[in-house]
């Protein structure tokens, strides 16, 4: 049957519009002649000279009309209920045609009896046709298509029935809905079972996929499908969200992998628009470490919120052009007429941090530039500390020096009793602004402290997406290893708010919901996509889990507070803290000294330095920078000859140098 329609469904588009057109002819002719026989009460086919007239004269004057109707500018395979009308309009014009060209003729035989019957069997016999095309189309394309099931029986679910009909990729079999009043009932000619039935039916289909057409759905309700859909191990994948599919951003056929966020069940909560706009709207706003997961994401936020400035402030060319380019076409930007100034810098300048707070008047500042990627900054401890630490001390006297009003410092749990250099610089950076706030300066301090964010540079979820794709096997570093997860985008909401909230001084620390087992989220990723885990329990499954072992300076867990003096705020979601610090006199000659060591380029001084501090600070592991272990290996060689240039860039002096040579390291 198939090959014998290939040849038809191939055929050019003229030449299909040319024998529809033929068709639509004979049914015109063949209409007009029942029409008249059931009204004479006679099947015996008339040879009368004016019926064929009328007939002959009908048929070429409906068929132009149709033309002029654009009743053959609908294709076939994509005909729905919109074309009735247009059908319904053609067969009433030919009706009167016909009515007229009987009275050109002499045709006495066309009474209203007739006219209604032919209306009727026209009506029937174009539609008819035009369902049969179709219905050949889809039977043509149904054995190329990969069976699928459909979690959802609503409004997404037939919508994305026809969807996938219309293409050649997938061929619903069946709807899955926990509605118990929709058990047995036939939506769009599936017919809906109940969850429990979903093993069976993937079995007796032979289904290539689960598809979650449940777009308003909480997370709550999709993460707990999602655990039942993980024990099936076959691919499932998503629809977009309703909010999209409305705002235009995606469409209802589009298929999506499983997010993460599905996973994790955290159902956004609805923001305080006065918190939202009170640091922002018709101010000037800096963002540092702009082009960034957390910096850009701030951005998107803040220029939708009607700043009259947005100062995007990165040391990386392409991401800072990246985020300068997406923003310049965001809607916000036109609507409100906000001024975009992408400025290339470090936060490590002082003199280039304060030329621009000098040259652009700026009310507050989102400090989310750092280095953040643990193994990374432990490899390179000097350049780690002097950016996160040193860059945000630049930051902030540059920002009192020009009377800022607000001072946001983007933090991390990791900076809670801290194990690696990472989450000590980073708790470093917070007591800086603390020590500033308790001078009872204008500019108001506050710091926002969060876990990870889903799809963030380093994440390890697209890292996971890749080694699945690859075929395994699938890192994880350790068994029993958790982390907290945020989206992006709730992130950068709550850490905009909590800046609004802030007085001084205090760390604000959001509600991350419930740590995740890093283990338990690349089983289900394995699962979801469609395949086993391979273990002792399953050595034929597909994928393998290999732990690789903790990297320096990385923990099992990680923690949100210091200590137990918790506070909670109008928001929910977001705690604060009131946690012990240096005032700044102490602290300033504990940066002095730190600042030393690092210009000498003594990493064993600066860990001392940085465990001496009130940071909680302990080191799991020895002193891992590559520069310190190199020379650890060539020391003996080296030492006698080395001298380091430790520059002195004191505001309003020029660039001077001096030889100190470097201390004997332990």
């Amino acid at each position: 049957m198939q090959n014998l329609l290939k040849p038809l469904l191939f055929l050019p588009r003229c030449v299909k519009r040319r024998v529809l057109v033929a068709i639509d002819g004979v049914i015109v002719i063949a209409s007009l002649h029942l029409a008249i026989m059931l009204h004479m009460g006679s099947l015996q086919l008339s040879l009368d000279t004016p019926l064929w007239g009328t007939s002959v004269l009908s048929a070429a004057a409906s068929l132009l009309l149709f033309k002029w109707l654009g009743l053959y500018r609908v294709v076939i395979r994509y005909m729905n209920h919109t074309t009735v009308p247009v059908v319904v309009v053609a067969v009433g014009v030919s009706a009167l045609v016909v009515l007229l060209a009987s009275r050109l003729t002499g045709l006495t035989l066309v009474a209203l009896p007739v006219l209604v019957s032919y209306a009727l069997l026209l009506l029937l016999g174009l539609g008819s046709v035009r369902f049969l095309l179709r219905e050949l189309y889809q039977f043509s394309q149904r054995r190329l298509r990969r069976p699928v099931v459909i979690y959802g029986a609503g409004a997404a679910g037939c919508d994305l029935v026809a969807a996938l009909r219309h293409g050649s990729e997938f061929e619903p079999v069946a709807f899955v809905d926990d509605w118990r009043g929709l058990d047995g009932a036939l939506v769009e000619g599936l017919r809906v079972h109940q969850p429990v039935a979903l093993a069976a039916l993937v079995e007796e289909y032979k289904a290539a996929m689960v598809l979650l057409a449940i777009p308003s759905a909480p997370r709550c309700r999709r993460r707990e499908i999602l655990r039942n859909l993980s024990a099936l191990s076959v691919p499932v994948k998503t629809i977009p969200g309703s909010a999209d599919v409305i705002a235009g951003r995606a469409h209802i056929s589009e298929l999506r992998d499983v997010a993460l966020e599905d996973l994790l069940g955290r159902d956004p909560v609805p923001p305080f628009p006065d918190l939202l706009e009170a640091n922002i709207r018709g101010k000037s706003v800096m963002v540092t470490g702009a082009g960034g997961s957390i910096g850009s994401e701030l951005c998107r936020q803040i220029i939708a919120l009607g700043p009259v400035r947005l100062l995007l402030v990165d040391n990386c060319e392409f991401a800072l052009y990246a985020i300068e380019q997406e923003l310049a076409n965001h809607t916000g930007a036109g609507r409100t007429g906000t001024e975009i100034k992408p400025l290339m810098i470090s936060v490590q300048s002082r003199e280039a941090l304060e030329t621009i707070f000098d040259a652009f008047e700026v009310h507050t500042v989102y400090h989310a530039a750092a280095y953040k990627h643990v193994p990374l900054v432990e490899y390179n401890l000097i350049e780690g500390i002097r950016n996160n630490v040193f860059g945000t001390l630049n930051l902030a006297r540059a920002a009192m020096a020009a009377r800022v009003e607000s001072f946001v410092v983007v933090s991390t749990d990791k900076a809670v009793r801290p194990t690696n250099v990472m989450g000590a610089s980073k708790r470093l950076a917070e007591l800086i602004c603390q020590a500033f706030a308790d001078t009872g300066c204008r500019t108001r301090f506050c710091m926002v402290r969060f876990g990870n964010v889903l799809g963030s540079s380093g994440s390890v979820v697209p890292l996971f997406h890749k080694q699945i794709e690859q075929g395994g096997p699938v890192q994880v570093t350790h068994p029993e290893i958790t982390r907290y997860f945020m989206t992006i985008p709730e992130a950068a909401q709550l850490v905009i708010q909590a800046g609004a909230m802030g007085r001084g001084g205090e760390v604000y620390v959001l509600d991350m919901g419930e740590p995740v087992r890093i283990q338990d989220l690349a089983v289900n990723m394995i699962r979801l996509s469609g395949l086993e885990v391979r273990d002792a329990e399953h050595p034929d499954g597909d994928i393998e889990i290999v732990y690789t072992g903790l990297r320096p300076g990385e923990k099992l867990y990680e923690e949100l507070l210091i200590g137990n003096a918790v506070e909670t705020t109008r928001h929910h979601r977001i705690m604060t803290s009131n946690e012990r610090f240096w005032e700044w006199p102490r602290l300033e000659a504990f940066l002095s000294e730190l600042d030393k060591a690092l210009g000498a380029t003594n990493h064993t001084r600066v860990r001392q330095l940085m465990q001496a501090a009130p940071l909680d600070y302990r080191p799991l592991d020895e002193i891992a920078d590559l520069v310190w272990e190199a020379r650890q290996e060539r020391l003996p060689d080296i030492r006698p000859k080395r001298a380091s240039v430790i520059p002195l860039r004191e505001p309003g002096t020029k660039l001077d140098t001096l030889l100190i040579p470097i201390p004997k390291e332990n």
